[in-house]
């Protein structure tokens, strides 16, 4: 070898002679040593543009001045375009069915989605890359109270996390008792449910009927209220789940429902330069009230009969950056605006098709700085709405011909986030107006996998062993897997189940504790009688204890009957006449 040649840092291996079309060739080396290997970010940024296809619009004869009117025009569609995060996006397929809900921390690292299927599963930007696009965690909030013999799972309703730390975040299921959860998916805090026996709801602890959904309090990071179809409003104190803090019970002036209905959305917001905070709430009857954020909550500040049509599901709702404007989305296919300084008529109300009938968390979102307002619809589209008179800015297909149930605008990345019925998770952005989230995932290089990865040409997903290997039983005691779920169940399907310790079970305490540390206590399972005789000759051999009074010991003064006298005889009297 020259000198040359060792200098280099690649040395150049000759080519077998082969055809150049020969697909061998791109599996043979063509020369030694590490390769340097870079993404081109902007080439994965670009695989992720939406195409979108623009309707075409119809032919007619137009003069020059014509002409330019219409370049104008679409110069001024696609300026519309670039002023939101939608030319690129990102789909997370983690879901078995429609997801309901989604959930960002306030710093955008951390992404929670929940669905029909009833899990929730997190999905943390830092981690994934353009080929690992996963959840990685998936939690069921009731595995811990499951049996063998109950299968006991709700849907998701609806995720948030708390607005000022993101540590926990609530969760609501399609049961009486929400849960408050950790960012890792462990469960920290189960509410109490109410008893079902008792008229009046304001001496229940909790709920007695199914929670429809809950939000947290815009400035206190402890508490949170939660909206139920027993129809009340109840705040809860994260610190003690025994009973609420407090309960707001909506009589309903509807005719035939007894004073109650169900309770179907509530927002909490108060203005960000400061101020009193707003608690709105609207029912199944059609009914929006309106209470003071701080209480007290004995009566509302304002209430409307009819703000949507009665017996019809209002998911939506939300409250304006300022505290002042509240939009609502309704079953009766509306969308209405109001001000709460003046909490009597809606100010502007435009038709919009409602899918609540199907999926009744459908909602409706101020975009930050409440620029915007953005909702789904029953098309699979995305509508931007002005948020002065409710008219489309831009109407984008996210899922077309699935309805589009929830999304997020999250103000730090800048992105949308959605949610469709096909179990689909959408992220939108832009490179030039979003930061972090997806344009952080696309920025990354993708991940090599091989081919054992994939559990699709595995036996044993846990131990990546194919299909044709023949193992020994017990060849393999080193690839068991170790620890317990979070449940306490072993990871190990051949390993027992361990059995939990209950606080019962710790003031009894088992046999062989008692055996080993308490005294004589092996005397409690023996006969006295036998553990006394064991000793009956040693003690007339030699008598320590008894020699005292041997001396003195009294005679029997008994006489013994002999042998020849019979035994069974006995006096007169005592004989049985036959």
């Amino acid at each position: 070898m020259s000198d040359s040649d060792s200098d280099s840092d690649d040395y150049q291996v000759p080519l077998p002679p082969a055809p150049q079309d020969d697909s061998m060739l791109a599996f043979m080396p063509t020369s030694f040593g590490q390769k340097s290997k870079e993404a081109n970010i902007a080439a994965q940024i670009e695989q992720t543009r939406r195409q979108v296809e623009k309707p075409a619009a119809a032919k007619k004869p137009s003069s020059d001045s014509d002409s330019d009117r219409d370049s104008d025009d679409d110069s001024d569609s696609e300026d519309e375009v670039d002023r939101f995060p939608v030319s690129h996006e990102i789909v997370l397929t983690t879901h078995e069915r429609a997801v309901t809900t989604v959930a960002l921390d306030p710093a955008g690292g951390r992404m929670i989605t929940g669905s029909l299927d009833s899990t929730i599963k997190l999905h943390d930007f830092s981690s994934m890359t353009p080929t690992t696009l996963r959840a990685f965690k998936s939690v069921d909030p009731w595995e811990s109270k499951k049996s063998s013999k109950t299968t006991e799972s709700h849907p998701i309703q609806h995720l948030e996390f708390s607005r000022l730390s993101g540590s926990v975040f609530l969760c609501v299921t399609a049961h009486p008792q929400a849960k408050i959860l950790s960012r890792d998916g462990g469960v920290l805090t189960e509410f109490i449910k109410g008893d079902m026996y008792l008229r009046d709801m304001n001496n229940t602890k909790g709920h007695v009927g199914e929670i429809a959904t809950g939000c947290w309090h815009p400035s206190d990071q402890n508490l949170c209220v939660t909206a139920g179809s027993d129809s009340t409003l109840r705040i809860w104190d994260i610190n003690n789940k025994r009973s609420q803090k407090d309960v707001i019970v909506f009589k309903s002036k509807a005719p035939g429902c007894a004073g109650r209905t169900r309770m179907t959305a509530v927002a909490w917001g108060a203005p960000a330069q400061g101020g009193n905070p707003v608690l709105v709430a609207a029912a199944l009857d059609g009914s929006l009230v309106m209470y003071s954020g701080n209480g007290p909550f004995n009566r509302p500040t304002a209430e409307i009969k009819d703000a949507h049509e009665a017996n019809t599901w209002t998911g939506g709702i939300d409250i304006s950056a300022d505290g002042r404007m509240v939009v609502t989305r309704g079953g009766d296919n509306l969308i209405k605006l109001w001000d709460t300084r003046k909490f009597k008529e809606p100010l502007i109300k435009v038709q919009h098709p409602s899918t609540s009938d199907r999926f009744p968390m459908t909602n409706i979102r101020y975009a930050p700085n409440s620029s915007s307002i953005i909702t789904g619809s029953a098309s699979g589209d995305l509508h931007i709405l002005n948020p002065g008179n409710l008219r489309p800015e831009l109407v984008t297909p996210i899922t077309p011909g699935v309805p589009l149930i929830v999304v997020e605008w999250h103000a730090k990345l800048n992105q949308i986030i959605t949610g469709s019925a096909n179990s689909e998770t959408h992220v939108l952005y832009n490179p030039d107006l979003s930061t972090r989230g997806a344009l952080e995932v696309m920025s990354r290089a993708p991940k090599k996998r091989h081919i054992d990865d994939n559990p699709e040409f595995t036996m044993d997903q846990s131990v990546g062993i194919s299909g044709d290997s023949i193992i020994t039983p017990g060849a393999m005691a080193g690839t068991k897997r170790g620890g317990v779920t979070a449940s306490g169940k072993s990871r190990d399907p051949m390993r027992p189940q361990v059995q939990q310790i209950t606080p019962f079970m710790r003031s009894q305490p088992d046999s062989k504790h008692i055996s080993e540390n308490i005294p004589l206590s092996r005397m409690l399972h023996e006969d006295p009688r036998e553990a006394l005789l064991k000793y009956a000759d040693v003690a007339k051999k030699d008598p320590k204890f008894t020699g005292a009074w041997k001396e003195t010991q009294p005679v029997t003064q008994y006489a013994e009957l002999s042998d020849e006298e019979g035994g069974d005889e006995g006096p007169e009297k005592k004989k049985v006449k036959r």
